[in-house]
């Protein structure tokens, strides 16, 4: 009897197994067997190198029960699973979790959906758990493809194909979370599982739920989209620096097969998501690589339809404002070139007029302010150097001379881009707001034949010169009684450093003002526009030492206007705004007597001349071009009395204490600027100089020195004579230089150097252009290079 005890003893399952059978209650609905379950966790807690068995023969379990279908069973099998997962930290579940992935993957291959939701469940919980040692052989390649096909389940029941999708994209999350922080593992974010996870994510967000979100309806946080959306920022959130390029990628890839950039607003809503999940956990140098990724998504586009090209813009454009500042990254000018040229594509694409050209608009506005809110997110130094880049684009300043003249329609582009650039610059000193290589070219682009482009310079003027924002005050031509009250102007107190910048520079200024209103294709926004810059420039720089230059330049408007053979509407224009500036001169620089002469000679035009007042001349109906030239006087003639008396002005500003010598010296000379040299025509012709130089008996005074004998006496004589001549016009000419400099105005002096230096400039250009090559060879070889007369040095300044 003792012997067959102990055979039976043998044949007993191994203590493991009991235990795990112990858990299956008979009837499956009760659940686990809650004491023997602690049993079996005990036990495999303190024998951890028999967790692989158990793991084993669990899974022997879980496959009979599920080719049965004892679902019951399955649930039970799986619970047990779930609790020894999180009691057991053994260096030894590494082997357990084999058996574990290999009964999740047989629920995942099920048809049911329940156990899909299971094995889902499980897996979840399985992601949470940190293992203290790496596996090194795990591969998560199954589980990817399965989450991802079940985020795209189209089970005909809504609530079960809303459960499944929901499992399949908390899988996918899982499935990151296990692998993101272990390097040891399979790399995540290699393109293969990429190319699974975002489209998933993508295709549940892609619903009316997803694009409703913002409001303040309820959300749903069972359904898909919002799954997707959450697993999604928690994508973007654990991707480092290295891997922000292999979500954005399938996102981009996405939106373009399933031809999601028109209309555009699902992208918007993505990359909004993306941009601000990026910025979490102090990422915001994250946002230059999203711009990235969309600006080299849009080269690709460069060829596509112009409704998607803008929309890309549009999305780009979202993206920077979210991004605060740290969209533009370290290449700054890479930017603004990237999306400068994609501008001028587009206006070189001369699509006829309709729906096309109509979208290549938008495209092209869509760019202008992406721009802008580039340039916003800059420095004020920045901002300055990306308007000078702009205006580098305008061929007109460039070297070659094969270039001609842009399209207006794209010059229009390139200014409207300056302009919403100069809008986010904030102007303190002028001298940082015009440096001269950015004054210079500004000034000269208001030189252009077409006039709108020529409104848009000064608009632009303004906007850098109007600190106080008193420029949408002086848009109209107007004559108020009290300027700053019924104006409503903000005056504040000059800065020293403007009233040196305008001493320095007010020269250019004044001849550009002066330049413009000449131009016979001026309509009335010219003349308006320049008005404003005028009364912005004595507002903002009109301090006392250049108050008499300002006044100055009125009258040497009206001189010009009135010897100038200019349409009667310009010439009344001119006059006009003449009347309208020295009133306002005269009242912010508090000057009462000024003031009185100017509203005297205001009230004579009333009553003699009102066609020289702004009510007359800035009637829009009294252009000469509607034929309407009976509303004009028949008199040509401007009388004497109609107009400001410079000897009146001279005394009246004498009288309010101010230096009023300059007021009769004229703007003497055109400030030299090197980029004026291509203009500048020729007035003399070198190669009518000849010089000929006659023989000495062809001199009688020289043949009758000749005769003469020549002793050391009469050489010492004639050396003597020489002497004396020359040392007394040596002083004559400098006691001349003296006084000039101790008497004369300090832009009397300047003007002279530079007119003296113009000289020297032309006369150079002449000889150099009408100078032969020195061989055909070398000229072949250097057709490319910048030829020597033709580069820009730096201009010779006199203080």
């Amino acid at each position: 009897m003792p012997g067959c005890c102990g055979c039976w003893e043998v044949l007993r399952p191994p203590r493991y197994k009991r235990l795990v059978d112990s858990i299956f209650p008979v009837n499956p609905q009760d659940g686990l067997v809650k004491n023997n379950m602690d049993k079996l966790t005990f036990y495999a807690m303190t024998t951890s190198e028999k967790l692989d068995r158990i793991g084993m023969y669990l899974e022997q379990r879980l496959s009979r029960d599920i080719s049965r279908h004892r679902i019951g069973f399955v649930f039970v099998a799986m619970d047990a699973l779930d609790q020894l997962l999180v009691a057991c930290h053994a260096h030894s579940l590494n082997l357990f979790v084999e058996s574990f992935l290999k009964m999740v993957q047989k629920l995942l291959e099920c048809e049911e959906p329940e156990l899909q939701i299971l094995a889902t469940q499980s897996f979840i919980k399985f992601a949470n758990i940190e293992e203290d040692t790496p596996s090194y052989h795990r591969r998560y390649d199954f589980f990817v493809s399965k989450f991802s096909v079940m985020s795209h389940n189209a089970n005909r029941n809504d609530d079960v194909r809303s459960k499944i999708r929901g499992a399949g994209l908390l899988g996918l999350q899982g499935v990151v979370r296990k692998t993101v922080s272990d390097d040891l593992q399979v790399n995540i974010w290699d393109p293969v599982h990429m190319d699974k996870i975002v489209p998933s994510l993508l295709f549940n967000m892609h619903t009316p739920e997803f694009m409703s979100m913002d409001t303040e309806s309820p959300r749903d946080e069972d359904h898909p989209a919002y799954i997707a959306e959450m697993v999604f920022r928690d994508l973007v959130c654990r991707a480092s620096y290295g891997n922000v390029k292999s979500v954005l990628q399938p996102v981009l890839c996405h939106i373009d097969n399933h031809r999601l950039w028109v209309p555009n607003d699902f992208a918007i809503k993505c990359f909004k998501v993306i941009m601000y999940s990026v910025q979490i956990q102090r990422k915001q140098q994250y946002g230059y690589l999203v711009i990235q990724m969309v600006m080299s998504h849009l080269d690709r586009h460069t060829n596509s339809d112009p409704s998607i090209k803008a929309s890309i813009i549009e999305v780009l454009y979202e993206s920077v404002l979210i991004s605060a500042g740290g969209s533009v990254g370290p290449s700054v000018l890479d930017v603004f070139n990237t999306l400068l040229r994609h501008l001028k594509t587009s206006v070189d694409n001369k699509s006829p007029e309709g729906e096309k050209r109509n979208m290549e608009k938008k495209f092209e506005e869509a760019i202008i302010n992406t721009i802008g809110e580039f340039a916003n997110n800059l420095p004020d130094y920045q901002k300055i150097e990306i308007m000078m880049f702009i205006m580098g684009k305008f061929p007109l300043f460039g070297q070659s001379e094969d270039t001609g003249f842009m399209d207006n329609y794209l010059q229009t582009m390139l200014l409207k881009t300056l302009l919403k650039v100069a809008t986010k610059y904030k102007t303190v000193i002028m001298n940082n707001a015009f440096p001269p290589e950015f004054l210079q070219p500004l000034l000269r682009i208001s030189q252009l034949e077409e006039p709108g482009l020529r409104v848009v310079v000064q608009e632009i003027l303004h906007t850098l010169l109007d600190r106080h924002d008193n420029a949408s005050k002086l848009k109209t031509v107007s004559i108020p009684k009290d300027v700053v009250s019924e104006l409503d102007l903000t005056l504040d107190k000059v800065p020293r450093q403007d009233s040196l910048f305008m001493k320095k520079n007010g020269n250019q200024f004044y001849w550009h003002i002066l330049d413009n209103l000449q131009m016979e294709s001026n309509k009335a926004n010219n003349f308006e526009a320049i008005y404003c810059t005028m009364c912005l420039i004595s507002i903002e720089m009109g301090g006392d030492d250049i108050l008499v230059e300002l006044i100055r330049l009125a009258l040497d408007i009206q001189s010009v206007t009135v010897e100038s053979s200019l349409p009667k509407t310009h010439k009344c224009c001119n006059h006009a705004i003449v009347a309208a500036y020295l009133n306002v001169v005269a009242q912010i620089a508090n000057l009462s007597p000024v003031v009185q002469y100017v509203s005297d000679t205001l009230e004579l035009r009333k009553k003699e001349a009102p066609h020289l007042l702004p009510e007359f001349a800035f009637n829009r109906s009294n252009r000469e071009s509607s034929g309407e030239e009976e509303d004009y006087p028949n008199e040509d003639k401007v009388e004497e009395k109609w107009l400001f008396d410079q000897t009146a002005l001279q005394e009246l500003l004498t009288e309010c204490g101010q230096d009023a010598s300059r007021l009769s010296v004229p703007i003497a000379q055109r400030p030299h600027s090197s980029m004026d040299s291509a203009m500048v025509s020729s007035m003399s012709d070198i190669g009518s100089i000849n010089i000929e130089l006659d023989s000495i008996e062809s001199s009688p005074l020289l043949a009758r020195k000749k005769v003469e004998e020549i002793t050391v006496e009469s050489l010492k004589k004639m050396l003597a004579e020489d002497q004396s001549v020359k040392r007394e016009e040596e002083a004559r000419t400098r006691q001349e230089i003296l006084e000039r400099f101790q008497n004369a105005p300090f832009e009397e002096i300047v003007a002279r150097a530079e007119a003296k230096s113009n000289r020297f400039h032309d006369k150079l250009y002449e000889i150099l252009e009408l100078s032969p090559p020195s061989s055909p060879d070398h000229t072949k070889e250097n057709q490319s290079a910048v030829p020597v007369f033709e580069m820009q040095f730096p201009s010779l300044y006199v203080y």
